[in-house]
C-alpha cells in the first residue's frame, strides 16, 4: 500500500487565526481537524492496520509564515511484518516558514516481532521558525522480541544542518548494551528548535538527557521501561530549554 497525506496551515491576517488551506487524507493516513484558539490542531489517525511490510506511507506538512499548528496522534502505531518479509517505510516531510510553529507529536511506534520498518523525518525551517517533534519507539509488545527499525531525523534551518541522526533498534546484541539502550524497551527522543535560541545548557537525569545542538536547538533523549515514563522524562528535559519550557 502506498499513501500520501498532505497538510498546509496558513495564518489568516484578518482574524489572526491559523487556517488549514489543505487537508488531504489517504487511507490509512486520516487527518481530523479540531477546533481550537488561534492555533490549528489536527489529529492523525491510522484508519487501517498499518504499516505492514511493503507499505510506503508519506505525510507532508507545510506551515506558513506566522502560522501555529499542532499535529498529534490518537493511538499507537504497530509496525507489522509483511507476508513475504518485505520492509515498510513511513516518511514525514516538514516545511516551516519564518515565524511559523509546528508541534508534531505522534503516539508511540511499536516494533513487533519480525517487522522491518524504516521511519524518517525531514524538516526544513526558515529563520525564526519553531519546531517540536517527538518520537517514541517501543521494542516489541509485552514479552515479544522486537523486529528491526531504522529511524532517521534530518533538520535544517536557513540552509544550516541542525541535526543528522540515524539509529537502528531491534538488534539482540546492541540493544542490551549499556552503551546503547541498556536493555530498556522504550526510547524517546524530542527535537526542540526555538525561534531565538539563547544559551541552552546540557541537563540530565538518571535516564534522560538534554543536549544542545551546535547550530541551535536541542535534542532530548529518554530511556525507560514504558512509554508513560519516557514521556514524563522528555517533559522534564524540555523544562531545561528556555524557548520551549
Amino acid at each position: 500500500m502506498k499513501a500520501h497525506a498532505r497538510l498546509t496551515a496558513e495564518l489568516d491576517p484578518a482574524t489572526g487565526r491559523t487556517v488549514l488551506r489543505e487537508l488531504r487524507s489517504m487511507a490509512p493516513l486520516t487527518l481530523f481537524p479540531k477546533r481550537g484558539g488561534t492555533a490549528a490542531f489536527v489529529h492523525l489517525v491510522n484508519s487501517a492496520t498499518a504499516p505492514l511490510g511493503g507499505d510506503e506511507l508519506t505525510i507532508t506538512v507545510r506551515v506558513g509564515p506566522g502560522a501555529r499548528l499542532c499535529v498529534s496522534g490518537v493511538a499507537a502505531t504497530l509496525a507489522l511484518p509483511g507476508q513475504h518479509g518485505e520492509p515498510s517505510a513511513a516518511a514525514v516531510h516538514v516545511e516551516i516558514a519564518e515565524g511559523g510553529l509546528l508541534e508534531y507529536l505522534p503516539e508511540p511506534t511499536v516494533v513487533t516481532s519480525r517487522a522491518r520498518h524504516h521511519a524518517s523525518l525531514t524538516a526544513v525551517l526558515e529563520p525564526g521558525a519553531r519546531l517540536r517533534t517527538r518520537e517514541m519507539l517501543v521494542l516489541g509488545r509485552d514479552g515479544e522480541r522486537p523486529g528491526r527499525l531504522t529511524t532517521a531525523t534530518h533538520v535544517t534551518r536557513a540552509g544550516v544542518p541542525l541535526l543528522r541522526q540515524e539509529l537502528t533498534v531491534g538488534d539482540p546484541v546492541l540493544d542490551p548494551s549499556p552503551a546503547y539502550l541498556a536493555g530498556r524497551r522504550v526510547l524517546g527522543t524530542e527535537v526542540l528548535v526555538g525561534a531565538e535560541d539563547g544559551a541552552v545548557q546540557p541537563a540530565s537525569g538518571q535516564w534522560w538527557s538534554l543536549t544542545p545542538l551546535a547550530a541551535g536547538g536541542a535534542l532530548a533523549t529518554a530511556l525507560a521501561a514504558d512509554a508513560v515514563t519516557a514521556a514524563s522524562d522528555l517533559d522534564e528535559a524540555r523544562r531545561h530549554y528556555p524557548a520551549w519550557c
